[in-house]
């Protein structure tokens, strides 16, 4: 990973790639990449939601923006590690990073803006606690 402003880990995802995620190059094709930070990211939500996060009822996460570096092709067979990083909170939203490795290669590197929302109106709202508070500590600690 590139040197940049501190990050917090949230979670780690391990998955297995499939013979169907590779293409006609014989890699991984650049989409499923999308697939493996999605997961890891469905994953985290999942989580926070369980402390009152992201289900707690009238609000929740839309992707406003992605992107992704490809480093070094993945191939079939294996399991790969993503990990999620959160940095730049503002008021609705977050910045999520993400690190796709295996055997401990980084084969790509992606990025996700997160915006909360009102799920009945669209419209922004705060971020929640459970994705707040870890980065104000992060924030006062750096």
């Amino acid at each position: 990973m590139t040197a940049h402003a501190p990050r917090l880990l949230v979670h780690t995802s391990i998955q297995s790639i499939r013979w169907g995620d590779m293409d006609m190059m014989g890699h991984v094709n650049n989409t499923v990449y999308f697939r493996y930070m999605e997961q890891t990211r469905i994953e985290w939500f999942y989580a926070i939601g369980a402390r009152g996060g992201y289900a707690e009822g009238s609000t929740g996460p839309v992707i406003v923006n992605a992107s992704c570096t490809f480093q070094v092709p993945l191939v079939y067979p294996g399991d790969i590690e993503v990990r999620m990083f959160l940095a730049g909170p503002g008021r609705s939203s977050v910045g999520s990073h993400y690190e796709i490795r295996k055997d401990g290669i980084c084969h790509a590197e992606g990025s996700a803006k997160i915006v909360w929302i009102d799920l009945a109106t669209g419209r922004p709202t705060p971020l929640p606690e459970a994705v707040a508070g870890p980065l104000r500590a992060l924030a006062a600690s750096s």
